[in-house]
């Protein structure tokens, strides 16, 4: 199962580089442990255009990652896309790259990946990449993307 980051597992904080304002969504911890605990691999996927706008560094992105993890994990990867917009990038979501690659990295294909999140370039990316997408309305919708998850299993 696959994540976008912001406004999906933790609230939106625009170009967070700073770990100690993140903030998971509700019960974010026990819905995604229902799902480890039914055997699901867990992984992020995420834009992070302020690193290409020069707003956010790596470092700052990776920090902000391990903090969600040792929040809500763990996680078998956290994949991101440092790109602007315009970079016209192989990764930036709604393009495929970030799903194909997390896909490859726990050992399944695409198509048996749910990818949810709260943007159309979301449910882009997963169908691109032939994965299943699942959009949220917002953290406070991962309680029912969780449920519609376990459902499909």
């Amino acid at each position: 199962m696959l994540f976008d980051r912001d406004e999906t597992i933790v609230v939106d904080v625009p170009f967070n580089g700073d770990p100690d304002n993140v903030i998971p969504a509700p019960n974010a911890r026990e819905l995604l442990d229902r799902l480890r605990a039914a055997g699901l691999p867990l992984a992020v996927v995420s834009n992070q255009s302020g690193i290409g706008r020069g707003l956010l560094t790596l470092e700052q992105v990776d920090a902000v990652n391990r903090k969600i993890d040792e929040l809500l994990g763990p996680f078998a990867g956290f994949f991101v896309c440092p790109h602007a917009p315009e970079d016209a990038c192989k990764c930036r979501k709604p393009k495929p790259k970030l799903i194909l690659d997390a896909a490859r990295a726990l050992g399944v294909e695409p198509e048996c990946c749910v990818v949810v999140g709260d943007r159309e370039s979301d449910v882009e990316a997963a169908r691109n990449a032939g994965a299943i997408p699942l959009r949220v309305a917002g953290p406070d919708g991962l309680a029912d993307a969780v449920n519609a998850i376990l459902a499909m299993s």
